[in-house]
């Protein structure tokens, strides 16, 4: 994540990047085309979903037979990725790590359990490819629309061999992916021309009057909500966020967007799976997410913000 972008999400997602600066501020007119621009790609990934929406089958998908090991004609990659191609795809272009894509997909774990499925569901799931598992970003770069692929994604491209986040898949995952479509990212746009959220006060340090978990995250509520129940590790949420830095930098902000943002809470940061389990529907909350909870004190992804980071988040729904 650099200093802003138009398009985010957490993906296992899990939020994330910028253009360098430039002094010139961008003419109206682009300004309102890449609105447009932006309102076509939705209208796109809404028509792909629609399509490929089904009716959701009763109860777990069986494993494939090869759900234990991938076999001797599937190709294996240098990172140690496996692939098979099931379906060939009808396109010739492929996405790009930083590609919003519709999918279908169905994970289990080599003993045949399934942990989770967009086709179970019967909602195809859409993201940015560089928001999600290190198996996933690489694998869907190799396929194209259309395309139906297994996967065979050892744990350090996935959870690792001992997930610390509560209820995460470990070791090696199999999956079946259905490339749907998938969209470039869009234009982005300098930081000098986004308007920025101003930092909260306490932006720096918890306050005393903050309550912190067992982990090490620390949260306070901002406005009651309005529901009984909390989110599930395994529920899809509806959210507007804003995030700084502790040094009272906004990195990214779907308040700014003016588009709320939906996705599986077991596929974001540590911090964020714990947080909003916390929350009822309506309510807004301040979290400090320290780095281990969060892309670390140094990132190995390019543009994610380092350190304790601060987070205003208010939970709309989720299912």
């Amino acid at each position: 994540m650099s200093s802003f972008r138009t398009l985010t999400c957490f993906l296992l997602i899990t939020l994330m990047g910028c253009a360098p600066a430039n002094n010139e501020a961008e003419p109206a007119a682009e300004e309102k085309s890449e609105a447009q621009d932006e309102q076509s790609r939705a209208d796109k990934g809404r028509a792909a979903a629609a399509k490929a929406a089904v009716t959701s089958p009763k109860g777990p998908l069986p494993a494939p037979a090869d759900v234990a090991a991938a076999p001797a004609d599937a190709i294996a990659t240098d990172s140690g990725l496996s692939y098979k191609v099931l379906t060939a795809g009808t396109g010739t272009e492929r996405p790009e790590a930083t590609s919003r894509v519709t999918v279908h997909y169905t994970g289990w774990t080599t003993d045949g359990k399934m942990f989770d499925s967009s086709v179970t569901r019967g909602k195809p799931a859409v993201f940015p490819l560089n928001r999600v598992i290190k198996g996933w970003t690489e694998g869907l770069q190799l396929m194209v629309t259309g395309e139906k692929t297994r996967f065979w994604i050892p744990g350090n491209l996935a959870y690792g061999d001992k997930p610390r986040r509560p209820g995460a898949p470990s070791g090696t995952l199999v999956f079946d992916v259905e490339l749907l479509s998938f969209e470039a990212a869009p234009p982005q746009r300098k930081a000098q021309d986004m308007p920025a959220l101003p930092a909260p006060a306490d932006v720096a340090a918890a306050p005393a009057d903050a309550t912190t978990t067992a982990s090490g995250l620390a949260y306070k509520v901002l406005t009651a909500g309005t529901g009984s129940e909390h989110p599930a590790a395994t529920s899809t949420v509806k959210v507007h966020y804003t995030g700084w830095t502790t040094d009272g930098k906004m990195f990214d902000s779907s308040v700014v967007r003016g588009e709320t943002i939906s996705f599986p809470l077991n596929r974001v940061i540590k911090g964020w799976t714990e947080g909003l389990q916390l929350m009822v529907v309506g309510e807004k909350a301040r979290f400090w997410i320290p780095g281990n909870l969060a892309y670390g004190d140094t990132p190995q992804r390019p543009g994610a913000p380092s350190g304790t980071l601060v987070f205003d988040v208010e939970l709309f729904s989720f299912n």
